[in-house]
């Protein structure tokens, strides 16, 4: 069967076709350039010692670096040179960086993307394996923080388990953490999220 197409056929889907390939062509050119223009500016989060940089420059590949922030809170990238890092959030380094390069780069596009975290750290102390500091990373637990560490050791007092934390006003609290509770499902609300700056204490 020969299917015919009259004129006015041919301009309502001409019409149709117009109104589905607009919108997608108008959210192509509303995208960034590279498409990072949409990403998201993480400014919450503050930049630490031993964190680790992913610095991307728009069609700047030599530019474009993974970067450690160093020991004294700065990083190198070619032609913006040493730049502070630590105590910035990265739309706050984003910011910094464009100025740096707008002397070099025609309009630089700057995403600063924090890779690893590894300034914030907590502490487990006392009768585990592996005793020291280690990287908060996500939502770490309390019973995450001791597997972290190894585990007990055989005199571990296991119910007196206890977490301190720092308060703002620059007090610290004592939270306790009775594990035999916790493994058997009771007072799982000790199971706590750990804070940069714990201190857990495996009597």
């Amino acid at each position: 069967m020969r299917l015919t197409l009259k004129k006015t056929d041919l301009r309502w889907l001409a019409i149709v076709l117009v109104c589905i390939l607009v919108p997608s062509g108008l959210a192509a050119q509303s995208e960034a350039p590279g498409g990072i223009a949409g990403a998201a500016h993480d400014n919450s989060y503050v930049i630490g010692v031993d964190d680790l940089l992913a610095i991307n420059v728009w069609k700047e590949p030599e530019v474009s670096k993974t970067v450690p922030v160093r020991s004294d809170g700065k990083i190198s990238l070619p032609l913006a040179g040493e730049v502070q890092a630590s105590g910035q959030t990265p739309l706050q380094l984003e910011q910094a960086l464009t100025a740096k390069l707008k002397s070099f780069i025609s309009e630089p596009v700057v995403t600063v993307i924090v890779e690893r975290i590894n300034s914030q750290k907590f502490n487990v102390l006392g009768q585990v394996a592996k005793p020291g500091s280690y990287p908060l990373a996500g939502a770490s637990t309390v019973l995450d923080a001791i597997a972290l560490a190894g585990g007990f050791r055989d005199f571990a007092k296991q119910k007196s388990i206890y977490v301190l934390r720092k308060n703002p006003d620059g007090t610290e609290s004592r939270i306790p953490f009775n594990y035999k509770k916790v493994i058997k499902g009771r007072n799982v609300a000790q199971n706590i999220k750990l804070q940069p700056g714990d201190t857990i204490v495996v009597p």
